[in-house]
């Protein structure tokens, strides 16, 4: 499937279009049984040319788990709950008894997350804060046995996304603000929720395609996400995650819109000469 917008705004990356399915396809890049890894890495494969695939014993971290739509994987992180809210805020030594959680450390492959589960990724002020923060994730068991994701031109014809995700630099990124507005009154047409940068391409844009009328989430916010993708995709781009029915409206809405108007025209121009 082409899309019109891609050619519009000049983008690097083919658009990736993301699927649930019972089938997996055979060419696909998985992660091992139980090996580590982050969704994103899959991700930048599959703005490369590749398809990915994920299932229930492969989606590499519990963030990745929850993100891709396999129920609420933070209760499997080491310590449950607990552990995963002083990873992400003050660190195992900041909590009244860190003993209880000295034994899990070998839990963690990698000296960097062993670090963080002792000292914080410090992402949220407190434990008390992460908690919260995870019941207000719109947490869900896709009704599928794999989630994929492939460049949306090698969409088969019987094939319907459930998100289309552009990966983008500032410039574009305010075009496809704008054409998300294009064609609408209320001024909320973008949300950018605080997550991983996972939970904004899947679990937040997977409660926008429930909505009558969804939002785009603009993603890769995620500070620790951008380290990894800086080497992948550039560190000048962020994600951009449409619901299939508002991607499609946005494909109708090019012709005629702004990207044939020499506003967007010249600031064009003005990038490729840099």
């Amino acid at each position: 499937m082409d899309s019109s917008i891609a050619k519009a705004i000049c983008l690097q990356f083919d658009p990736i279009a993301i699927l649930w399915s019972d089938e997996k396809p055979a060419e696909a890049i998985q992660f091992k049984v139980g090996s580590w890894g982050c969704v994103m890495w899959q991700f930048a494969q599959a703005a490369k040319g590749k398809t990915t695939v994920f299932d229930r014993q492969t989606f590499g971290c519990v963030g990745g788990g929850t993100g891709l739509g396999f129920g609420a994987q933070y209760v499997n992180a080491p310590g449950g709950i607990d552990g995963f809210s002083y990873f992400l805020s003050t660190g195992i030594e900041s909590c009244e008894d860190p003993e209880k959680f000295a034994g899990l450390l070998n839990k963690f492959t990698r000296p960097e997350q062993r670090d963080n589960f002792l000292k914080g990724e410090r992402f949220k002020k407190n434990p008390e804060l992460v908690k919260k923060f995870i019941e207000t994730l719109p947490i869900v068991n896709i009704p599928a046995e794999y989630i994929i994701f492939k460049p949306l031109a090698n969409l088969k014809k019987d094939e319907e996304p459930v998100v289309v995700v552009f990966v983008a630099n500032p410039n574009q990124i305010s075009a496809l603000v704008t054409l998300a507005n294009y064609s609408r009154a209320d001024p909320d047409t973008v949300i950018v929720p605080s997550g991983a940068a996972c939970h904004q391409i899947l679990i937040y844009a997977y409660k926008e395609a429930r909505s009558d009328k969804p939002r785009a989430v603009l993603g890769l916010t995620d500070i620790a996400a951008r380290n990894s993708m800086r080497k992948l995709l550039g560190d000048d781009v962020f994600t951009f995650a449409v619901p299939y029915k508002m991607f499609i409206q946005m494909e109708t809405d090019v012709k005629g819109s702004f990207l044939e108007g020499p506003t967007w025209k010249n600031l064009m121009s003005e990038e490729v000469s840099k």
